[in-house]
């Protein structure tokens, strides 16, 4: 018993090590992108009719740091301000399944390949399902959002009261907001996925999850009810790749897993009507498995793919390190957010 735990918490540690430095540089860049980028420039460039409020919502969802759940606020300002439900629909899909700080974790586990792969993916998944509402979703009765719904917007981004003071701004929104969001999700992530080396025997379901359009369908279906981040889902499809999942259907569970949850999809349901929920619920069906299948036709070999083992010693000194300072960041900023709950 002793030395399992010992080895579950060096193999979490491990994985914790790899990520942690480009989890905070990517915590930092998502910063500067919050004050950079503020929701009413957004809101300002998605209105009107055509195609191109689509594509750019899409390109403006591609970086943004939201989750699946952080980001129906947003989606519901820029629809109340004007936005199409398509350039909406487009945004909704690209925002949570890729962002500057998961792009630098993926990296940083499984190559630049894929970090490359997830945030193009998200693009063209975005771009689709915008057109798809385009054309298949203009009969919906239910074309004007419920102005009178309330959601609830916390943070940098939402938030009317905050300093002026720009680096304080990113600061806080990179190293206090965004932890808040994806903290707990990813450390769980890790926890489980390292369970998953210890336990489970290397390549134990490879006959279920070997590869395929069945394998990449089941990590699909596993990733759709699940409330997993962009950045949280990296660690638990390394999990399954460990037990024998291909590398495209782990692209699955990357697309599926944070673009859909039970929370965001009854959102989308109200909002923008149950046809502009189906349709965004297909095309993110249709995106993973395509992805995935691609990944496994043509990239399937994880030496290419550079694909990190979550046996290798973490030796340089920087990556324990990052690990702690990371560790203190997400307490920090769990204890600040209950602070603020007690004023």
């Amino acid at each position: 018993m002793y030395e399992f735990i010992v080895d579950l918490f060096w193999g979490n540690w491990n994985v914790l090590g790899m990520m942690a430095p480009y989890l905070l540089l990517g915590f930092f860049i998502s910063g500067v992108f919050a004050v950079a980028i503020p929701p009413k420039f957004i809101e300002r460039h998605l209105g009107g009719s055509g195609i191109w409020p689509v594509i750019k919502a899409a390109l403006f969802g591609v970086p943004l740091p939201l989750c699946s759940c952080s980001v129906i606020p947003v989606s519901v300002s820029i629809r109340k301000h004007g936005a199409s439900r398509a350039a909406t629909t487009s945004f909704l899909l690209s925002t949570p399944q890729t962002g500057v700080d998961s792009i630098a974790v993926t990296y940083a586990l499984m190559g630049p390949f894929l970090a490359f792969f997830r945030p193009v993916a998200a693009l063209i998944t975005g771009i689709a399902g915008g057109a798809v509402v385009r054309v298949f979703g203009r009969d919906n009765n239910n074309d004007i959002a419920d102005r009178s719904a309330s959601y609830r917007c916390d943070g940098e981004r939402c938030s009317h009261e905050h300093t002026n003071n720009i680096v304080v701004r990113v600061l806080r929104y990179g190293f206090v907001t965004i932890p808040q969001d994806i903290g707990a999700v990813l450390l769980i992530g890790i926890v489980i996925a390292g369970m998953i080396t210890i336990i489970i025997p290397e390549d134990a379901f490879a006959g279920y999850l070997g590869g395929g359009a069945f394998s990449v369908l089941l990590m699909m279906a596993m990733g759709v009810p699940l409330h997993v981040c962009a950045t949280a889902s990296v660690p638990i499809a390394i999990g399954a790749m460990h037990m024998g999942a291909s590398p495209g259907a782990a692209v699955a569970f990357l697309i599926a897993g944070p673009a859909t949850n039970a929370v965001s999809f009854a959102t989308m349901w109200k909002v923008l009507g149950s046809r502009i929920a189906l349709l965004y619920l297909a095309t993110v069906a249709v995106s993973a498995f395509v992805s995935g299948m691609i990944i496994d036709i043509f990239f399937s070999h994880r030496e290419w793919l550079q694909i990190d083992d979550y046996g290798q010693n973490v030796d340089q000194w920087y990556f324990h390190v990052a690990a702690v300072v990371l560790i203190i960041i997400i307490a920090g900023s769990y204890v600040m957010k209950r602070l603020h709950k007690v004023k």
